[in-house]
């Protein structure tokens, strides 16, 4: 009998739904019992609605919750009793960041202990992943849920989060650069509805033997405006420039702009930056991990264009360590140390001491 196929959408295609609904301030509804909304895009005619439906709680990664000295109780974060004349500014405030120094005093802030804090964590994770601050209101449902507004389950979206992405190659074609004539562009597109990522392909690299490799994260401020304050465009420059040199290479180009928070939560922490903190204080003050980048992309796509052993061109070693994890062998660290400058020295160091960058 032929297999009827549902027009429906799949928990991938709910899962990017919601994320949409999160960056334009809608909430979503988690396991059928409680509403999420990120505190980012949260409005106040809508903070004002859910207010009628129940009492919110904040939630908040253990990074931003011991900034703000709120206790801990679930491990990698906290729950915040949200009292019951806090306005939007309020909640903005425990959200970002940016006026900490400002404003230091935000409590005394109560944290719950009690109840499962799975549906907090889908909601953070579900932020993360819109590329908005790590921080989302949840309102218990008492009735039904308002219609139209997109259901998924806490546990499953978890799993749809941390699983890897699938690529699919789109397109390919020829692309003559400065530093090599002979380039060739991939683009392959992942089925949870992110980001596109780049292959590009410098002359025509055996498959049988290591092949002169680099995994680089888009930065948009270092790749294109050529910003001072990292090292990113050198090493985009330097990567493609001596894969010319030999005559083959292959730069995977992901689209994971800031370690993966995204452009917007890039900027905060530079904002935070010229504070004082550094790199990964930034990170950690906005919520964040040191770093959020899925690595396992790198690999998936070096299989895919065929590749089983690299030279990988990198200072960090936990991309050796990735790679070698997910199946594609690091022959060699070929290091790439270029770009050093008066302003990012401190960033740079940062990364060797924090990071454990070989530099």
């Amino acid at each position: 009998m032929e297999q009827i196929l549902s027009l429906g959408p799949t928990p991938a295609e709910r899962l990017n739904r919601a994320r949409a609904d999160l960056r334009m301030g809608l909430p979503v509804v988690l396991s059928g019992v409680c509403l999420a909304v990120a505190v980012e895009t949260l409005s106040a005619a809508r903070l004002a609605a859910l207010r009628g439906l129940g009492r919110p709680v904040l939630a908040l990664t253990s990074w931003r919750a011991e900034t703000l000295k709120a206790r801990v109780y679930d491990g990698d974060l906290a729950r915040v009793r949200v009292p019951e004349d806090a306005d939007l500014a309020w909640l903005q405030a425990l959200a970002d960041p940016a006026d900490d120094l400002r404003m230091p005093m935000k409590g005394p802030l109560a944290s719950e202990r009690e109840g499962d804090a799975g549906l907090a964590r889908a909601a953070i994770a579900l932020a993360k992943s819109a590329h908005l601050l790590p921080a989302a209101l949840l309102v218990p449902l008492t009735g039904p849920a308002p219609e139209g507004l997109t259901a998924l389950d806490a546990a499953q979206a978890l799993r749809e989060i941390a699983a890897e992405t699938v690529l699919a190659p789109v397109s390919a074609a020829r692309v003559p650069m400065r530093a090599a004539e002979k380039g060739r562009l991939h683009i392959f597109r992942p089925d949870d509805g992110g980001e596109e990522h780049y292959a590009i392909e410098i002359g025509a690299p055996a498959r049988d033997k290591p092949v002169l490799a680099r995994l680089h994260s888009a930065c948009f401020t270092g790749d294109v405006l050529g910003s001072l304050k990292c090292d990113c465009g050198p090493q985009l420059d330097a990567a493609l420039t001596q894969m010319g040199h030999e005559g083959a290479g292959v730069l995977l180009y992901l689209n994971q702009e800031g370690r993966g928070i995204g452009l917007a939560n890039k900027m905060r922490a530079y904002s935070l930056q010229d504070q004082g903190f550094d790199t990964v204080e930034a990170n950690h003050r906005l919520g964040f991990e040191d770093d959020e980048r899925d690595f396992r992309i790198g690999a998936a796509l070096l299989k895919k264009l065929g590749f089983a052993q690299v030279r990988l061109l990198t200072n960090n070693p936990a991309k050796v360590r990735m790679l070698e994890a997910n199946g594609v062998h690091v022959a060699e660290r070929v290091p790439l140390k270029v770009g050093l400058s008066r302003h990012n020295a401190a960033y740079l160091a940062t990364k060797a001491a924090k990071s454990g960058h070989i530099l």
